[in-house]
This record gives C-alpha cells, structure tokens and sequence, in this order.
C-alpha cells in the first residue's frame, strides 16, 4: 500500500528543495562574481586601531600601552563573504529538506527510496551537495588564511548547477508517481548494489567537475594576460587537481564493490554473473575509465591536462549509462521505470 498523504508531502519537500538549491546556487555565484576584488583587499586589511582625533579617540598601536577613550568598530565583512556564508547554511538547508524527501518517500511506499529514475537520480544528486559540504568543511579547517575560504566556497555555484539540473530533470521527465517496487527488484541486493552505485555516482560527479574547473583554471594560469578570466577566482590548479583525484582515488573500491555486487545479483536473478548486458557493459566501460585516470594521474608523463580529460570522459560514460542505457536501449536493466 501507497501513503498517498506521505507521497505528496514528498514530492513537496522535493520541488522546495529544488527552489532552495537554486538560491544557494545564486548566492554562490554571487560570492564567486564579487571575491576578488574584496579578497585581496581583505587579506592586506590591517589589524583595528583606534584614531586621535578631535572627539577624543585614543590611538592603540602594535606594541603600546593601554587604550583611553573609544575604539573604532571592526571593519564589516564585505559581501562576497556575506554571500558565502548564506550560500553554505542555505546548502545545507537544502540537504536537510532534500534527505527529508527521500526518507518520506521511503515510508510512503514501504521500500527503499530508489526503485526508479526519479528517485535515483535524486539520491546521486543528495550524495553529490554532501560530498560538497564535507569537502569544503574539511579544506575550511585545514587551511591557514582565511582569505582562501573564499575561493573554495566559490566552487559551490558549479556542484550545485550540474546537480540542480539533474533533479530538474528528474522531477519532470523522469518523474514516476510513488509504487510498489517491480518483482525483479524485490531484493535484499538493492539495499547493497543501488545504494553502492549512487553513492558512487554522486562522488564521481563531484569529482568530474573538479576535473572542469581544473582545466578552466590551468587555462588562465597559462594566459595570464587574457582579460576576463573566471578561472582567476577558482582555487589553484594543484587544488583542484587534488579534490578530483582524491574524490575519484576514495569512491573507486566503492564503485568496483558496486559492480561486483551487481555481479552476485544477477546470478542470484538470472543465473548467471555477467551476460553482458548493455548496463554491464557500460558500468564495466566506467570502471576502466577511472582505472586510467588513476594510473595516469601516478604517471609523470599523463598528469595534469590528460589525466583530467580522461577523468571528464569518465563522468561522459557515467551520464551516458545513466540515462540513455536505462532509457533508450532497451536491455535487461531497462525496468527503472519513469
């Protein structure tokens, strides 16, 4: 039986979520379009002092003894770091909302709450923001200068458009109405192999993007004199170069557990472990893809720009399998439903 009352409220956590990921993403960009010129003035600000003048301000410099009279109040935070602060508890409002709509959906329907497209896509998409938010707590408290805050929270904007787009997507023309799970689903193995491949999905995304920008970034390192560069204001090169290895380095035992455990499903399924069908096949693709990226990432000759289109061209592979092998070709994992 299907809670409709639950399914509905699902699918109104959904949309809201959708609408509050777009304003977090605004005020991404808002901090990215807006930080250089307040980043480098905030890096060379000078430490508060108090002012003689004819009111009677006293003057506190390095060194010297106590203050009469009033200080001058701490300068205001300017609003590229407005917008990135915003940005961040709006994200992770988001998520909440967003981890709420799965969750509802779930209860509503007595299964897992990924038993089709709509649901799946929206899954990667939650796994993608909160790899984010755990990226960018992790490097906020790991570096030194308070001025490189900035530039990593500007990465913001470009995880939250891909994945904003994919649950646009997902809530319109992948959207399936809350049911029951087809017979071929009702197994143990979706709690293990799907939750698997999300959790993978949603990271190599993340990491695919890092890949992007990484190369938007080298570009403009090497053509320092190009006007208008956006790469300016994204974190080095090397940075991001590292969020995508490492991001791809930590999910891939994850995405080979995925596909192994496919394996033992569809034995225990069909009888057989792999039949090649076209999902096996193209997750198989994936996996030698990301296996190349590793080895040309600890290759001398292959780091930097080929390593990283390498790694761009596995997140292809991915969005490839994702969508049109489980909605054009027509094969034995075609019953995601929509």
């Amino acid at each position: 039986m299907v809670n409709q009352t639950l399914s509905d409220l699902s699918d109104m956590a959904f949309a809201t979520s959708v609408v509050i990921y777009i304003l977090a993403m605004l005020l991404y960009f808002a901090e990215f379009a807006s930080g250089k010129a307040t980043g480098n003035a905030a890096e060379n600000a000078e430490p508060a002092r108090a002012t003689v003048g004819a009111g009677g301000v006293a003057t506190k410099e390095p060194g010297s003894g106590p203050v009469v009279g009033r200080l001058e109040p701490e300068p205001r935070k300017p609003w590229s770091e407005r917008f990135g602060g915003m940005a961040v508890a709006v994200t992770v409002l988001g998520v909440l909302v967003h981890a709420f709509s799965l969750v509802i959906r779930g209860v509503a329907v007595g299964r897992v709450p990924w038993g089709n497209m709509y649901e799946f896509g929206s899954a990667i998409c939650l796994v993608a923001v909160v790899a984010w938010l755990v990226v960018l707590y992790r490097q906020s408290r790991a570096v030194r200068k308070p001025t490189t805050a900035p530039k990593l929270r500007g990465l913001g904007g470009f995880v939250l458009l891909p994945a904003t787009l994919l649950l646009f997507l997902s809530g319109t023309a992948l959207y399936a109405t809350a049911s029951q799970l087809q017979p071929a689903l009702r197994s143990y193995w979706i709690w293990i192999h799907v939750s698997a491949a999300i959790v993978s999905t949603g990271v190599l995304m993340f990491a695919g993007v890092a890949s992007v920008l990484f190369l938007v970034r080298l570009r403009s390192e090497n053509n320092p004199t190009d006007p208008g560069r956006i790469g300016e204001r994204l974190p080095s090169s090397q940075v991001l170069d590292r969020f995508a290895y490492r991001a791809t380095v930590l999910i891939m035992p994850v995405w080979t557990f995925a596909i192994i455990a496919g394996a033992m499903w569809a034995e225990a399924a069909w009888g057989r472990f792999w039949g090649w069908d076209p999902k096996e096949t193209c997750s198989l693709i994936a996996w030698i893809v990301y296996a190349a990226y590793l080895h040309a990432r600890a290759t001398s000759g292959w780091r930097g720009t080929r390593a990283a289109w390498i790694n761009i061209f596995g997140l292809a592979v991915m969005i490839f399998n994702l969508f049109f092998i489980n909605i054009v070709i027509s094969g034995l994992h075609s019953y995601a439903g929509l």
